[in-house]
């Protein structure tokens, strides 16, 4: 997800559920990342990054449409 650095800051100053938002994303972001680096994985691993895949794209979301939100009543 590529925001523009400024208005990420701003965002993020003025919006406390995005700022959340944006943290668990990165955090799943990096789990998932972690995960793609095992060559095989265990079905309880193959579980637990398809949960993280999943909450990460309902974090990705509501992310865009924050900022749609906000982009709109700030233009």
């Amino acid at each position: 997800m590529e925001i523009n650095p400024q208005l990420l800051d701003k965002i993020q100053n003025d919006n406390e559920e995005f700022k959340k938002l944006y943290a668990e994303h990165n955090l799943l972001k990096k789990k998932v990342v972690e995960l793609n680096k095992l060559k095989f994985l265990s079905g309880d691993q193959e579980i637990e990054k398809k949960k993280h895949q999943k909450e990460k794209l309902k974090a990705k979301d509501r992310l865009e449409k924050i900022l749609s939100e906000y982009e709109s009543q700030t233009h």
